[in-house]
C-alpha cells in the first residue's frame, strides 16, 4: 500500500507565544500559499531537524480560529512530542501523515487545551504505528510550500 503525505519545509519563526502559554510550544513555519494544497486541520506527523533527527509531532495547519477567526495568517504549527528546546531560526521539514480533525474555534482556552491533549495523544499513537524510517523523500521544495509526496 502506498502511503501519502504532505510535506513542508521552512525556517522556524517566532510567533505570538500562545502555544507556549497554553503549555504546547510550537515551531511555526509561515506558508507562502495562503490558499493551500492541504486544507486547514490538525495532523499527526513527523518533523525533521537540520541534523537529521526526526521527532513525532502534532501539527496544526491554519489560521488559529480560536484567537484570530478567519483573519489569521495561515501557518504550520508543529508541536514536537517529547522535545524541549529552542528551534528559532532552524529549518524544519514537516510531514503531515494522518488528518486528526478539522480546525475549529473553541469557546475558551481550557476547551482548546483539552482538544490539544487529545491531539497529542492521537499523534503519538499514529507515530508509534508509522515510524519515521518509512517516510518518503521530502524532495526539494521551496520554503513554506506544501507538497504531496508518496512512499
Amino acid at each position: 500500500m502506498t502511503a501519502e503525505y504532505f510535506v513542508v519545509r521552512g525556517q522556524v519563526e517566532q510567533g505570538d507565544q500562545r502555544g507556549r502559554e497554553l503549555g504546547f510550544p510550537t515551531a511555526n513555519i509561515a506558508l507562502r500559499d495562503q490558499d493551500g494544497q492541504v486544507g486547514d486541520g490538525v495532523w499527526a506527523g513527523w518533523a525533521e531537524r537540520a541534523d537529521g533527527t526526526r521527532i513525532a509531532a502534532a501539527v496544526s495547519v491554519g489560521r488559529r480560529p480560536t484567537y484570530y477567526g478567519a483573519d489569521g495568517y495561515r501557518l504550520v504549527e508543529a508541536h514536537l512530542l517529547e522535545f524541549s528546546g529552542d528551534l528559532y531560526g532552524e529549518v524544519l521539514t514537516v510531514w503531515l501523515g494522518h488528518h486528526l480533525r478539522e480546525q475549529k474555534a473553541y469557546p475558551s482556552s481550557e476547551a482548546l487545551i483539552a482538544a490539544l491533549d487529545k491531539d497529542i495523544a492521537d499523534a503519538g499513537k499514529w507515530a508509534a504505528d508509522n515510524p519515521a524510517e518509512g517516510l518518503p523523500d521530502a524532495g526539494d521544495a521551496g520554503d513554506g510550500v506544501v507538497r504531496r509526496v508518496t512512499a
